[in-house]
């Protein structure tokens, strides 16, 4: 391979670094967002379903409610798919001004399946 060829594979290797480094950079900051809404919507419905909620508490509900939380934020890193691809098209400008639209969708998404479990794992469907 010449030089020629192997400086532009080096800066198209530099453009997708940049565009990963923007993805990781935008995500991971909004992940500390994600996460509190969803375990203050665990610990309402825990609350708001106290003092039946305490039966249900105990170390197999724990492995659970960690289970399911890694399964939040495997769900939650699909966006880093939707956003690497968007940028490596041609609207990437447009799509940097609108991804939080997809992060809003996506935490309301997940804001309401988390209530859901919260709501079986606590109140058995009872009184909500």
């Amino acid at each position: 391979m010449n030089e020629q060829a192997s400086g532009e594979s080096r800066a198209d290797q530099m453009g997708l670094r940049h565009i990963f480094a923007d993805a990781v950079g935008y995500w991971e900051k909004r992940r500390l967002i994600y996460n509190p809404i969803l375990i203050l919507i665990v610990a309402w419905y825990f609350v708001s379903g106290l003092p039946a909620s305490r039966e249900h508490a105990g170390f197999n509900l724990l492995l659970v409610l960690f289970v399911l939380g890694v399964v939040a934020n495997v769900l939650y890193c699909l966006a880093y798919v939707a956003d690497v691809f968007v940028q490596l098209s041609a609207v990437r400008a447009a799509w940097i001004r609108w991804r939080w639209v997809l992060f809003v969708i996506g935490t309301a998404t997940a804001a309401i399946m988390t209530r859901f479990f919260a709501l079986n794992a606590f109140s058995n469907w009872r009184g909500h």
